[in-house]
C-alpha cells in the first residue's frame, strides 16, 4: 500500500510546505531576534486559511438551511473574524487608512473562489453518492426478483 498516491500527493506537498514555512518563520524569529511584517503576513494567511477551512467544513451542521444562506452566514462569521483581527492588530501596529478595506478584499477574493470550488466539489460528491445508492437499490431489487 502506498502512503502517497495520486489523491494524496498534492495535500502531502501542501502540508510539508506549510510545516517548512512555519518552521522557517519561527527559526528566523528566534535566530534574528525580530518578527518582521513578512513573517506576520505569512502567519496571518495561515490563520485565515485555517479559519476558512474550519468554517467551510462545518456546513453539514446547517444542512437544514438553504445553501445560499449557509454560505452567507459562513462568510459573515469569517469577515467578522477578519475585521476583529484587523482591529486587534491596530493596537500593536499602525493600520493604514484603507487597512480594513484592503484586508477585507484580500480575504474575500480567495475565500469566494475557495468556497465555490468547495461547494461545487461537494455537490459533485453528493451526486456521485446518490447515483451509487440508486445503483445499489436497483441491484438489490433485481436480486430479490430472481
Amino acid at each position: 500500500m502506498k502512503l502517497i498516491d495520486k489523491k494524496s500527493f498534492m495535500p502531502t506537498v501542501c502540508v510539508i510546505y506549510t510545516i517548512l514555512s512555519v518552521g522557517k518563520i519561527v527559526l528566523e524569529a528566534l535566530t534574528q531576534g525580530k518578527f518582521g511584517s513578512d513573517q506576520q503576513n505569512l502567519l496571518t494567511i495561515l490563520l485565515f486559511s485555517f479559519l476558512g477551512t474550519l468554517i467551510l467544513s462545518q456546513h453539514y451542521r446547517l444542512s437544514q438551511l438553504p445553501l445560499l444562506l449557509v454560505a452567507v452566514l459562513q462568510y459573515i462569521i469569517l469577515v467578522g473574524a477578519v475585521l476583529l483581527f484587523t482591529w486587534v492588530s491596530g493596537y500593536f501596529t499602525e493600520i493604514h487608512p484603507n487597512g480594513y478595506r484592503d484586508m477585507l478584499r484580500s480575504f474575500t477574493i480567495p475565500y469566494v473562489v475557495a468556497a465555490i470550488v468547495y461547494y461545487v466539489t461537494l455537490y459533485l460528491e453528493v451526486k456521485k453518492a446518490n447515483r451509487f445508492l440508486q445503483q445499489m437499490k436497483e441491484e438489490k431489487k433485481n436480486a430479490n426478483h430472481e
